[in-house]
């Protein structure tokens, strides 16, 4: 009775440090899946994350989403260790008559591209930040008024293989 006439639920220490820990680590583990070394585009691990992120004696903020912190640790680590975002892999397929045009617009927003293909449109396989996404996007669809296509091929572009780093 009291918590619907307060509206406020007490919540003892040790569970709030159970949540700051828990939240702490689904920060680490965001940051680990969604960046690699760009040297070696190889992944780190969650634990490295976590040391890290002590590190830069990063505190969890419990009012802000985990993936909205994940993003400014990211930020944050870039000071101190080689890290960055992992590419994202896409497809566009464009009309030959934007395609020439458009593909001036888009070079900017690309790392890396990978194939280009002019046959009876402009296809091309890139890599590029995924900052970048919603930008590549609204571009293709107002320039192509639609007939342009985007396609994820994935979602990052990590090394495959045995080992992380630690």
């Amino acid at each position: 009775v009291q918590i619907l006439s307060k509206g406020e639920l007490q919540v003892s220490d040790k569970e709030r440090q159970t949540q700051l820990e828990q939240m702490f680590r689904d920060i680490a583990t965001i940051v680990a899946d969604k960046c690699v070394n760009p040297e070696t585009k190889r992944p780190y691990t969650v634990s490295l994350i976590e040391r890290a992120m002590k590190d830069i004696h990063y505190s969890v903020k419990p009012h802000k989403s985990a993936k909205q912190q994940a993003l400014e640790v990211i930020r944050q680590l870039k000071e101190t260790m080689q890290i960055e975002r992992a590419h994202m892999r896409l497809r566009f397929i464009l009309p030959v008559k934007e395609g020439k045009k458009l593909k001036e617009k888009l070079k900017p927003l690309i790392k890396v591209i990978e194939s280009e293909d002019f046959h009876e449109q402009l296809e091309i396989v890139c890599l590029i930040d995924p900052g970048c996404f919603r930008e590549i996007d609204e571009l293709i669809q107002s320039q192509t008024k639609g007939k342009g296509r985007l396609e994820v091929l994935s979602l990052k572009d990590v090394e495959e293989g045995d080992e992380k780093l630690e």
